[in-house]
């Protein structure tokens, strides 16, 4: 059976709209409004209403009296609750990693670290280590669950690893973590990846009180 036009231009508007919203496209005090995104985006109102109710429902936008649909924004509780379950997920993609990935899949995670070392972007750099590790867990559910909370972690503003030292700090995290995964250690595999993001969520936290009253 044929895929209807409208359900495939929902889809369409959603991929684009959550690429937006994750790429910080859109602000904090911008309201998304069904007509002037449809402009935008070229298409009906219909797809667009049914993809701006999607994104709601994932939490990425909330719907406030007398303002309209805004980008979510977190709280301190929030963001540790965020991270807390990350720390859940990506210490098992580390133990699945440790047990299942291939000798491809290792020498890929140490040629991204060897970049990093080399100058690349930290934060691609820290992505791509990232993503490598979820491909090498070998769980697909696993790989969908982390990605939708990485999608809501955007939501918090410039990354950690933009401020001065953290980067040097999370590559010497991913070479402990890389040497357990390469050991076949899943047990160290895990506790260093659960290390690793609570690192980065007091990362978090610090940048969080530094950022300017009301910015």
């Amino acid at each position: 059976m044929p895929i209807k036009k409208s359900n495939s231009q929902a889809a369409q508007a959603y991929i684009e709209l959550k690429q937006r919203i994750v790429s910080g496209e859109f602000g904090p005090d911008d309201r998304l409004r069904e007509v002037e995104l449809s402009e935008r985006l070229g298409m009906s109102r219909t797809p667009v209403r049914e993809a701006l109710k999607r994104l709601e429902d994932e939490g990425l936008l909330t719907h406030q009296p007398r303002k309209g649909l805004l980008i979510t924004t977190l709280d301190q509780q929030s963001i540790t609750q965020l991270y807390s379950l990350r720390e859940i997920l990506e210490g098992g993609a580390a133990r699945f990693a440790a047990k299942h990935a291939d000798d491809i899949e290792i020498d890929n995670m140490r040629a991204i670290l060897d970049d990093s070392r080399n100058g690349a972007d930290p934060i691609k750099s820290n992505y791509d280590f990232h993503q490598a590790i979820y491909a090498a867990s070998h769980n697909q559910f696993l790989i969908k669950a982390i990605n939708n909370l990485i999608d809501s972690t955007a939501l918090l503003g410039q990354s950690t690893l933009a401020h001065t030292g953290r980067p040097a700090l999370a590559y010497q995290e991913h070479m402990t973590l890389f040497d357990a995964i390469a050991a076949r250690d899943a047990d160290r595999a895990e506790q260093e990846a659960r290390s690793h993001i609570r690192q980065a969520l007091l990362a978090r936290l610090k940048q969080q009180r530094s950022a300017p009253a009301g910015g």
